[in-house]
């Protein structure tokens, strides 16, 4: 039996293969951007917390300390006994640092404190119902900023202003337009700021996981800046639970996860078919970081916006990220938002 020979087809008459013809390789992931590092920091900040844990925390945070202070006691009275002078040296070091730490604390409570009046001075404001009522809020959050030197004359203004008003309203319109919306420009231009900085240190730091620290640290320190421009200056501990405070209202409310319809308005709406998925998880991580500053705003500021409109996200992106990766693109004109 002889062997099976192969079959032939002739393919002369078949089309050349044009390697210009073939179609695009795949990027890395196929995904859309999604602004990981934001959501994750988002959604690390807002766990839930355990009472229980906070109470191991806190009870291992006082055994160390109580420790650390006898080992250093100890440390210092055989100091003491081998050498006087040493041991005085070490005494007077230590209380320093003790003295330190106390100031630590009441700088930490201080903080708290002028939180908790912004909170109360909100509050009051949603229950004004007669003139006296709102005059005196007004007096009291132009006194919040006495200490400001650029406020004097919208302080002055408001004085002279509100005594000429007839109802509530009128004063809590004035209190927002003389003297917030000099403090409002001024966030805004924080958020701006901090969402150009997010963008672009996503953009190309290749690392995952020193995105979200970057994204956490960058939000972090807008959201103190902000609340001191809003007479809250707080500490590390506050800053904390008002990163936590904002980070929590944005996951409940589904910003975080909702970014696709801001990036259409970035640069014209033509950016993120330019740009690598790369620059786009900037773009996304940028465009939620002004997110969290526009809640940080509503967190920290004396009253709420009425009279002064609320500041639109898609306006300070188009503001902060026009241009940033691509200079060609064509950019729109920013929408004024105040």
């Amino acid at each position: 039996m002889s062997p099976r020979k192969p079959v032939l087809f002739d393919v002369d008459d078949a089309p050349a293969a044009d390697p210009a013809a073939a179609p695009p390789l795949p990027d890395d992931a196929p995904v859309p951007p999604q602004g990981r590092a934001m959501a994750s920091g988002a959604a690390l900040m807002a766990r839930p917390r355990s009472r229980f844990a906070a109470l191991a925390w806190a009870a291992l945070a006082g055994f160390v300390m109580l420790a650390l202070s006898v080992a250093a006691w100890d440390f210092a009275a055989r100091l003491l006994e081998r050498a006087p002078v040493l041991g005085a040296l070490a005494l007077g070091l230590m209380a320093v640092v003790a003295l330190g730490l106390v100031m630590l604390a009441l700088r930490e409570l201080a903080g708290f404190r002028r939180l908790r009046r912004i909170d109360r001075l909100r509050t009051r404001a949603a229950a004004v119902q007669d003139l006296k009522d709102a005059r005196a809020l007004a007096g009291e959050i132009a006194t919040l900023y006495a200490d400001r030197a650029e406020l004097t004359w919208p302080r002055t203004r408001l004085a002279e202003a509100s005594a000429d008003a007839f109802d509530p309203d009128g004063v809590l319109t004035l209190t927002e337009t003389v003297l917030l919306d000099p403090i409002d420009r001024a966030a805004r231009a924080e958020v701006e700021a901090t969402a150009r900085q997010v963008a672009l240190i996503t953009a190309v730091v290749p690392m995952a996981a020193l995105d979200v620290a970057v994204a956490l640290l960058a939000n972090l320190r807008m959201i103190r800046r902000i609340a001191a421009l809003y007479g809250g200056r707080s500490g590390t501990l506050g800053s904390l639970r008002l990163l936590r405070a904002v980070m929590t209202h944005l996951l409940a409310t589904g910003l975080v996860s909702a970014g696709d319809d801001l990036i259409g308005s970035v640069a014209g709406g033509g950016v993120l078919s330019k740009l690598s998925r790369r620059f786009g998880e900037g773009v996304m991580n940028g465009a939620l970081s002004a997110r969290v500053g526009v809640a940080a705003m509503e967190v920290c500021r004396p009253l709420p916006f009425a009279a002064c409109p609320r500041p639109r996200v898609t306006a300070l992106i188009q503001r902060a990220l026009t241009g940033l990766f691509d200079r060609s693109a064509p950019s729109t004109p920013p929408t004024r938002d105040d």
